[in-house]
This record gives C-alpha cells, sequence and structure tokens, in this order.
C-alpha cells in the first residue's frame, strides 16, 4: 500500500501495524510552512545519532536555505551527507526500515518518506573463532553484522570480479541473504540455481545459517554434509579463489561454503601457511583419523566374537584375560561405552567453561576407572573407544562428526550381526553411498573418485606455493590458472 500524504494517517497507521508499541518513538518539527515527522524504534536506533544528525544538521540546513520548494522530499535527500539513504513510497517498505535500524522522514503533503540508516550497534564486534582453532593464520572471524562479513571479505579479495548478489528472505524476518562468488571463475551454472532456490523459498523466518541449508539441499539422503560452515574469513576467501560459492547470511557468523567435498573436511586452513612436506603428514594423520574412528570398534568386535582365528595366539590370550570376570559380550560393552562418551562429550559443550573441564575429568578419569575395577567394561574395550574417541577429535564440523557417528554405529551393528562379512558389507555400501554422492554435479569424492591426477598434489597433498599453477579441475572451468601467465578456459 502507498503511503498518505497525511502525516497523521501515517503516524496512525504505523502505530497500528506495531501495536503501539513503546518502543516507537515518534517527533514533530515545523520547518518553513511545512510539518515534518520523523519516527524510529529505540530498541534497534541510536538516539544520539538521530539527535545530533537530524536536529542539528538537517534542520539548520533547511533553515538556513529557506527552502520552498514544491518537493522538499529531493531537497532534504541532497542535503543528508549518509550513503545509507533511500526514498520509499509503501507502507511495506517502512515497516522493514524501521525494524532494520533506520529513522523515517515525512513532510506533510508528501507521498514519499526519506528513511536514513541509524542502526544501534547490537552485534559483537570482529573477534577470533570459537569454534575453529587458529594456531597460525588470520585472527578474525566472522561476526552476526552482514556489513561487516562482506568487509571482510573484500578487504582480502580487491577483484571487482567478486560479485555479492543480495536477497531477502523469510516473510517476517526479511533476513538478507548474499551469495558471494568471482565471477570469472565460478560455475555460472550453479550460482543461477541457487539464486533461484533462494527466491522460491516462502517461509515465516530465517534465523540461521542451518535454515538456508535445508532449504538448497531440499532432500538430504546422506548423513555427511554437503556444505561447510566456516566462521573463518580466511577459509572462505579461499575457497572462492578455488571457484566455489559463499552464501552469507545476516545475523549468523556461519557461513556456507558449496560445493562442500569429503576432502575439506580432512583439510585445515592452515595447511596453506605451512611447509608442504609438514602439512602432508597431518594430512595422512587426519585421513588416518577418520579411517580409525569409523571402523576401529567394529573390527574389534569382528575379529574377537566371530574371527578369533585371525589373532596371534599370545595376543588372544591376552584378551582373554582381560575380559576375565567382564559378563557382557563384547558389542555391548562398546556401545555402552561409546553412549556413556557422547552423553560426556555433549555435556562438555553445553556447559560453561569451568564446569566443562570438571565433567570431564569425573567422567573420563573417575567413572572409566571405576567401571574397569568392578569388571563391567574390560580394559582393551577402554583401549579401542579412546582410540575412536580421540580419532574423531580431530574434526570441529559438527555434521561432519554426526555424520562419523552414523555410520560407526553402522559398522557396529553389521559387525554384530555377521563379523568379518558384516563389516565388509557395510565397508562396501559406505564406499558406494561415497561415490554415489554429488553436490552441484561434483563428485564428493573428487579428486579421489573420479581420479584427477593433476589435483592429488594440490587437494590431497599439498605442493609447494609456487608449484600450484592451476585451480581444481572439477570446480573451476574458466580461469583456471591461477599462477603466472594468461588465463584460459576448458572448452
Amino acid at each position: 500500500m502507498n503511503l498518505d500524504k497525511n502525516i497523521d494517517i501515517i503516524i496512525s497507521k504505523i502505530d497500528d501495524a506495531f501495536g503501539h508499541s513503546s518502543e516507537i518513538v515518534k517527533r514533530n518539527i515545523i520547518i518553513g510552512k511545512r510539518n515534518i515527522a520523523y519516527i524510529y524504534l529505540e530498541s534497534v536506533s541510536n538516539d544520539d545519532k538521530i539527535s545530533n544528525f537530524f536536529m542539528k544538521d538537517v534542520s539548520s540546513y533547511v533553515k538556513e536555505k529557506k527552502l520552498i520548494f514544491t518537493s522538499l522530499i529531493n531537497s532534504l535527500k541532497n542535503s543528508i551527507p549518509n550513503s545509507h539513504l533511500s526514498t520509499v513510497k509503501t507502507y511495506d517498505e517502512i515497516y522493514y526500515y524501521l525494524a532494520s535500524g533506520y529513522t523515517a522522514i515525512f513532510i506533510d503533503g508528501e507521498n514519499s518518506s526519506i528513511v536514513i540508516e541509524t542502526k544501534n550497534k547490537l552485534d559483537r564486534g570482529v573477534v577470533e573463532s570459537s569454534s575453529e582453532a587458529v594456531i597460525r593464520g588470520p585472527k578474525d572471524s566472522f561476526t552476526e553484522n552482514n556489513s561487516t562479513n562482506l568487509g571482510l571479505i573484500r578487504k582480502r579479495i580487491k577483484d571487482p570480479n567478486l560479485w555479492f548478489d543480495e536477497t531477502i528472505v523469510g516473510r517476517r524476518t526479511k533476513t538478507k541473504v548474499t551469495i558471494a562468488y568471482i565471477k570469472d571463475i565460478a560455475d555460472t551454472k550453479r550460482v543461477n540455481e541457487i539464486k533461484k532456490i533462494l527466491e522460491q523459498i516462502d517461509v515465516d523466518g530465517i534465523l540461521d545459517s542451518g535454515y538456508i541449508r535445508e532449504f538448497i539441499l531440499k532432500t538430504n539422503k546422506s548423513s555427511f554434509p554437503q556444505f561447510k560452515s566456516t566462521e573463518r574469513p580466511d577459509l572462505a576467501c579461499s575457497s572462492l579463489l578455488d571457484g566455489k560459492i559463499i552464501i552469507l547470511i545476516e545475523n549468523s557468523p556461519f557461513v556456507l561454503i558449496t560445493p562442500s567435498l569429503l576432502i575439506d573436511y580432512l583439510q585445515s586452513p592452515e595447511d596453506n601457511y605451512q611447509k608442504s612436506i609438514n602439512t602432508n603428514f597431518t594430512r595422512i594423520l587426519r585421513f588416518i583419523a577418520f579411517i580409525l574412528t569409523v571402523v576401529t570398534p567394529a573390527f574389534y568386535i569382528s575379529v574377537t566374537t566371530f574371527n578369533q582365528q585371525m589373532i596371534p595366539n599370545e595376543l588372544l590370550i591376552s584378551l582373554s584375560l582381560a575380559r576375565e570376570g567382564v559378563p557382557f559380550p563384547t558389542a555391548f560393552e562398546i556401545i555402552l561405552l561409546i553412549i556413556t562418551f557422547e552423553i560426556l562429550r555433549e555435556s562438555d559443550i553445553r556447559t560453561p567453561n569451568a564446569m566443562g573441564a570438571a565433567i570431564s575429568i569425573v567422567g573420563a578419569l573417575v567413572l572409566g576407572d571405576a567401571a574397569v575395577s568392578a569388571g563391567i567394561i574390560s580394559p582393551i574395550v577402554v583401549i579401542v573407544v579412546a582410540i575412536t574417541a580421540i580419532s574423531g577429535l580431530l574434526y570441529t564440523d559438527i555434521d561432519f562428526v554426526n555424520a562419523t557417528r552414523f555410520w560407526r554405529m553402522i559398522f557396529i551393528l553389521a559387525s554384530t550381526v555377521a563379523g568379518l562379512i558384516g563389516f565388509v558389507i557395510a565397508g562396501i555400501i559406505f564406499i558406494t553411498k561415497l561415490c554415489s554422492l554429488e553436490i552441484g554435479g561434483v563428485p564428493y569424492l573428487a579428486p579421489i573418485s573420479p581420479f584427477y591426477i593433476k589435483d592429488q598434489l594440490t587437494l590431497v597433498f599439498r605442493r609447494s606455493r609456487n608449484h600450484i599453477k592451476y585451480r581444481p579441475k572439477f570446480l573451476a572451468k574458466k580461469n583456471i590458472k591461477r599462477l603466472g601467465g594468461e588465463s584460459w578456459n576448458i572448452n
């Protein structure tokens, strides 16, 4: 609905729309012979900024110039030295801008309004990431402020081809969702697909990046994450330079990176800041840890319960002595201990930092030792679960951790039922599932499957920076060459 020309009617409708809330501040002043009103929401606006700017700057300007033009809107617009300024003509726009921390200026007799940004700083400043530890590298992280997040990316990539496409999502929350990509590197088809999906989302509200991820995926048939979330601007920028797409959501410090592949979770942004030989060793450790955290309990169950002939006699005797007096089968021991560990880990995450250390000590030391002493759990099972748990702690992405939990239980159940045969069957299903998964047309196991020989020494392993000449073949279809010479395209 278009704005009325009568200020009183406008103020009345705004009052009704916001339920006559006490946070609505209305002021009327007379300049020349014109009645001027300005309205803002006290909860999201800065009172000092409004008073200093409007009352001093605008009023003095208008009085000095003695403006008596037919359209006073344009005169005020030209007098306000503020880049965050717009002219609006509908009530829906007024409601949106008021809720966003803007001040609306109305002139009696005009069916347009000026809105000027007067936001109160309700977000925290740029600090170090709390979910991704930084040993060596930039210490800044994304915040809940969308403009700040865009600035953290722009200050790293000063290329005009870095584009930001903004969409408003959510009927009630009116959340800004921004797609960031490098135009001459990213897959244009994938960018357009994401834009189309965002424009079609019809929901009451978007409160976090997780909402957007679910809408884009639509049907999520895989436990493994297909969007990587991060607080680190350096990782986001590195992904942009590889040809990936970044999705930023207002009021969320986590941005989404797509496509997200398995190899992304076995790497760290800090790999780029260390010597290649040290990085490669660490990456091998992460890969080994991934295998251990998924299959170790299941393999132990299968060889000790069904396939004892595979164990050397000396080791078999030691295992039998360790289990002497334990009343429960091996599978039950492991499942019980894994569930106990997951409860402890969840408690450690949810409790305040001061209490988390105490919970870890009580759970890991006191409870574990008491269980072994009481003969409920055998010592070897404690070792097996400890190896599994420690290997899983190498990964900080909660979605990836949940995926390893899910498949760990699948392997355990299969091994409990059929021993090594069940273990092998679960392994075949596991690998087949990973090989069949695609994100935006990119295989989830790339560059391992399909095998891209040139990308093995850039993604799986890392060569010296001066030898990484090309972007990943399966991500970037244009401007492949990143080191020296002119860019070229794949036909």
